[in-house]
């Protein structure tokens, strides 16, 4: 993987870049420069990370009407999207009975509708409004949040949470997983997908991977060091789920 010359990062490049977020490790390599950012890499587990993160301003921008007031993006093959969901939640379904499933980052709420239809009290938590109030218009007999999922109120917990290519845009991931963990009963299921920076597919050259995107991604993991954080948080991984494109899929089960 490419490295930026130590004179690529100006005058902060005396700044100590913070320690790993999974192992702790505090002494990264530089790893890319890209869009005014710079990216590490943890020397332990090999975590891929922006440093320093995004401001709360900054990712608030990112997310405010993502999709071009629903014109692109998901919205532009919503059908495609619908009909892809509706095949993951019959796997799902296949896994656990029934219940309460909450889809973290659920966009149009594609995949809340497919729960529903498979059976499940549906909820979707989304920071884009404008996104989500397609949702709320075009699939009104769910459960909607405008929100993150660290803010959302732990009532009733869940069979699934549903988190598909959200992981790598938190500045904080182990209060997402946190945040997450709070929401979930004893044996629920989470579903994960987030790319994989590992993959035999992934560009040699990283600035040719369409994911490589920061301040979008914040983090990129593989599947090694993605296990390793799953399971500080009590989160055993049940399935790996082999993928073509250079993603990581995984079923995995609160345990405590």
């Amino acid at each position: 993987m490419p490295e930026s010359p130590p004179d690529a990062l100006g005058q902060d490049s005396q700044i100590s870049p913070s320690a790993c977020q999974i192992c702790g490790n505090d002494a990264p390599a530089i790893f890319a420069s890209k869009n005014g950012y710079q990216l590490y890499q943890c020397q332990d587990c090999h975590l891929v990370y922006v440093d320093p993160m995004p401001s709360a301003d900054e990712l608030a921008a990112l997310y405010n009407n993502a999709y071009d007031d629903t014109t692109a993006g998901y919205f532009a093959k919503s059908e495609k999207i619908l009909r892809r969901s509706r095949r993951r939640l019959a796997r799902i379904r296949r896994k656990v009975a029934g219940g309460r499933f909450l889809d973290i980052g659920c966009n149009g709420g594609f995949t809340v509708e497919a729960a529903r239809e498979h059976g499940f009290e549906a909820f979707g938590i989304e920071l884009d409004a404008v996104s989500l109030a397609y949702a709320q218009d075009h699939f009104p007999a769910n459960n909607y949040f405008h929100g993150r999922i660290e803010d959302y109120p732990v009532k009733n917990l869940f069979d699934v949470v549903y988190c598909s290519e959200v992981i790598e845009h938190v500045a904080d991931v182990n209060g997402f997983l946190s945040a997450i963990t709070r929401q979930m009963k004893r044996g629920a299921i989470l579903y994960l997908t987030t790319p994989d920076i590992s993959h035999w597919r992934t560009p040699k050259n990283i600035n040719q991977w369409d994911a490589f995107c920061p301040p979008a991604h914040c983090l990129y993991f593989n599947p090694s060091n993605m296990t390793r954080l799953l399971h500080r948080h009590g989160l055993r991984v049940l399935r790996r789920i082999w993928p073509w494109k250079p993603g990581i899929k995984l079923y995995a089960r609160r345990a405590d």
